[in-house]
């Protein structure tokens, strides 16, 4: 064995030893499927191009196309392909032996893992609409031993393989809707894992299917590159300071130049007035506060902010990769950066400008209250085709897309 063989050997273990020892923090546990098909798969051989040390970091995507500066193909970090393994174990009865398996984006490394997880009676087709990555997937495959994976070069957005249907169908691009034809080539109480933007923030959904609706089981944060053909959907940013923009992903209509005047009369703080341990999780609350601040008849949106704007004092976020925010005509007002006691504990505070920011920062305030008293409940999202009846919706915050009408609630604590 040589020594580059036995590095990547070690390097792979040390890796899933990583992922699972990541899970064991969250309190979770993985399962030990998924953590044997982690083991079995050799990841390097699906980055070709990357080092061994990158291809093996838990934490890390490997882009493997660009076009100019944006990544538009990669194979995903592990600890994102774990936990959506396990969220599609986790929401199929059985598990994923002897499944029939759709994978929509295709790098490879997590369609030989599939391939691992369903076995010898069960079949995975990954499909792509890029020829160069699925020439690419299919030699990663071969070479890896996968050669039975079948894959496909086509735009998911129409039906794969017409008439036929998969128990499982797993998206590994960043998409805005679901496509009817997922709908239509996914078999009854069939799982849907997918990673989907709802108000501009995208998360993994896994859910099930019941006639012609879908209800998730499971949710978690995450974030992949976007789809492309039929199905893409352009999220746009607007500028409303030197290094501070809204990211508009809803097709919302904002006047930037009424929010950049906001933005520059005097900052108004407020505070929950909670006291919070380090580890208490925030992940689900502002899919919360999207909801509230929609239900209230504000405007939502997500505020993204360069370091450089925040390091100025321009803006204080509570992350600025996009942190929720709402717009009305009297203020503009956005979850702000966690204030730390000395004893370690937290509290959640909200910032507004304007006219109405008192009212503003209180009203927020008041929501983040409002999850924590509720127990901080997770997330449920109801898919129904687009033209259901408003009285045939569950009740909950609606979002309409393309093909689909989104209806946001949350289950109990």
């Amino acid at each position: 064995m040589s020594v580059d063989t036995a590095s990547g050997e070690d390097l792979h273990a040390a890796m899933v030893d990583q992922l699972v020892a990541d899970h064991a923090a969250k309190g979770l546990s993985m399962r030990p499927e998924v953590e044997a098909a982690l083991r079995s798969v050799p990841r390097h051989l699906f980055t070709p191009d990357a080092a061994l040390t990158e291809a093996y970091r838990a934490d890390q995507a490997v882009v493997t196309k660009r076009i100019g500066d944006e990544a538009v193909s990669s194979v995903s970090a592990p600890w994102l392909i774990a936990e959506m393994l396990g969220q599609a174990a986790d929401a199929i009865d059985g598990g994923l032996p002897g499944r029939h398996v759709l994978e929509i984006g295709s790098g490879g490394y997590k369609a030989a893992l599939l391939r691992e997880l369903v076995g010898p009676s069960g079949s995975v087709t990954t499909v792509d609409i890029d020829r160069e990555v699925t020439d690419r997937a299919t030699a990663c495959l071969a070479a890896a031993g996968y050669d039975d994976v079948a894959v496909v070069c086509a735009d998911a957005e129409q039906p794969v393989n017409p008439g036929r249907a998969y128990d499982l169908i797993i998206v590994t691009v960043g998409a805005w809707d679901i496509s009817p034809a997922w709908i239509a080539q996914l078999a009854e109480n069939g799982t849907l894992v997918v990673p989907l933007r709802t108000f501009g923030m995208t998360r993994s959904w896994a859910m099930r299917r019941t006639g012609d609706r879908l209800v998730s089981h499971s949710q978690r944060l995450c974030g992949f590159v976007s789809m492309q053909g039929a199905g893409a959907h352009e999220v746009r940013y607007v500028d409303i300071a030197d290094g501070v923009h809204l990211r508009l992903d809803e097709d919302q209509q904002v006047n930037h130049h009424a929010v950049a005047e906001l933005l520059t009369q005097p900052q108004t703080q407020a505070w929950a007035g909670m006291s919070l341990p380090p580890r208490t999780v925030l992940a689900d609350l502002d899919l919360w506060l999207a909801t509230r601040i929609t239900d209230a008849g504000q405007q939502f949106v997500v505020l993204t902010a360069q370091q450089e704007a925040v390091d100025a004092g321009v803006v204080a976020p509570a992350w600025r990769f996009g942190t929720p925010a709402a717009l009305d005509n009297g203020a503009f007002c956005y979850r702000s950066a966690l204030r730390w006691t000395d004893d370690d504990m937290f509290d959640l505070g909200a910032c507004a400008h304007g006219p109405d920011a008192a009212a503003a920062a209180g009203r927020m305030v008041g929501h983040m209250r409002g999850w924590l008293d509720a127990g901080s409940p997770s997330p449920v999202l109801h898919v129904l085709p687009a033209g259901t009846p408003d009285g045939d919706l569950p009740a909950g915050t609606v979002l309409d897309k393309r093909h689909s009408r989104f209806v946001l609630t949350f289950a109990p604590a």
